[in-house]
């Protein structure tokens, strides 16, 4: 895979661009203090925004290594404040594999954004780093997610039992993925 680390990246609605520590409240506010919007991932619900400044921060330091890919999903009409955050969560460049994990504060949920999100990243996956296989996986009780990951042309490839370990405890994962090929 050619790396070339977090390049900010736009669509029709949306900005997808590096964290800036500045953007702690917003992520507090918007996603990361919402036990609604955490159930099913693998971090804790923030308790205050000291959390999320720490989090922030180890995402800054890390933009200078091009293997990393953290962007804040940032709506056109509402200025720069990020909603929701999208990343590669996990890489294996023997088969170049890139899995993608994502999520966006409850105030946007069911608007398409998050699928606009991840259909960016995957072209930009697909196009600049020469990625071949893209995957996500769901909670199956997060059916939300699995929709984000068809309306994206991901196919459900199958279920892995007891596989991941969320919020929710360990749990089953419903494995989603596209090749370049498919495209």
């Amino acid at each position: 895979m050619k790396h070339c680390g977090t390049q900010r990246l736009e669509s029709e609605r949306l900005v997808l661009r590096r964290f800036v520590r500045e953007d702690a409240g917003a992520m507090y506010k918007n996603w990361a203090s919402d036990h609604e919007v955490t159930k099913y991932l693998t971090w804790p619900t923030h308790s205050n925004v000291d959390i999320t400044k720490l989090v922030i921060d180890s995402w800054v330091n890390s933009y200078s290594d091009e293997k990393y890919y953290q962007w804040a999903i940032v709506l056109k009409e509402n200025g720069d404040e990020p909603i929701g955050s999208i990343s590669a969560v996990h890489m294996n460049e023997d088969i170049s594999m890139v899995h993608i994990g994502y999520c966006i504060g409850r105030n946007w949920w069911h608007q398409g954004i998050t699928s606009e999100a991840l259909k960016t990243v995957m072209d930009f996956f697909f196009e600049e780093t020469d990625a071949n296989r893209i995957e996500a996986q769901h909670d199956p009780r997060n059916l939300n997610s699995g929709k984000v990951m068809e309306k994206c042309g991901m196919k459900y490839e199958g279920t892995l039992r007891a596989a991941c370990r969320s919020n929710q405890g360990i749990h089953d994962a419903c494995y989603y993925a596209l090749l370049k090929s498919e495209r």
